[in-house]
């Protein structure tokens, strides 16, 4: 029982100051590395709770993925932010009213949390004992929660279609294949017949 406290305690503790990390970091891409770790720790927080799934989703989706992704962006594209930091105190106010919120919502919740002496009550069917707990997660989540989880799809594709268009900027000087000028030729617009005289060339 010592063990798994201890590594409850590890993992807690670097991946809050991993995650105070990622807003504190003056490097960009220091904050990635950052965020990195802090998933990686909470993957280790999800082995501990026996949700194995979701900690190796954590670290093939949001590890690599996400935030290779952008470690890759950040690096790439040599953004300036010293001129994005130049708006900072103007969305101060707000951002601070936000953060007053937050902080209130949590000193709510904290001072509002005891602890129960009766045993915690279970909300829904426990898991049965023969079937593994990505097992019993996939039979929940395509059953019970199929009309959510393809929500959630159509919202994500949405998203990913509406990026590429937000994105897709048309330069001058780039030739584009267009489909539609390509399939309404006729022979008399993309044929050229030229009579050329013995001898002397085009």
């Amino acid at each position: 029982m010592l063990l798994p406290a201890l590594f409850f305690y590890l993992f807690s503790l670097v991946c809050i100051a991993s995650a105070l990390m990622v807003i504190a970091a003056r490097n960009p891409v220091h904050s990635v590395l950052f965020l990195i770790l802090a998933f990686v720790n909470a993957a280790g927080l999800f082995l501990l709770l026996g949700a194995e799934f979701l900690a190796m989703i954590l670290i093939v989706v949001y590890v690599g993925a996400v935030a290779v992704l952008f470690l890759f962006v950040v690096m790439m594209l040599d953004v300036d932010f010293a001129e994005l930091r130049e708006g900072f105190l103007q969305y101060l106010p707000v951002g601070g009213l936000v953060g007053i919120v937050f902080l209130a919502e949590i000193l709510l919740v904290v001072g509002a949390w005891t602890i129960g002496t009766q045993p915690p009550r279970v909300v829904a069917a426990p898991i049965p004992g023969d079937i593994t707990n990505t097992e019993a997660l996939g039979l929940v989540l395509y059953t019970r929660y199929l009309y959510f989880f393809q929500a959630a799809g159509v919202v994500l594709l949405v998203a990913m279609i509406g990026a590429i268009v937000l994105t897709l900027r048309h330069k001058p000087g780039v030739k584009r294949q267009n489909i539609g000028d390509q399939v309404a030729r006729t022979p008399a617009t993309s044929i050229e017949v030229r009579k050329v005289k013995s001898g002397q060339g085009i």
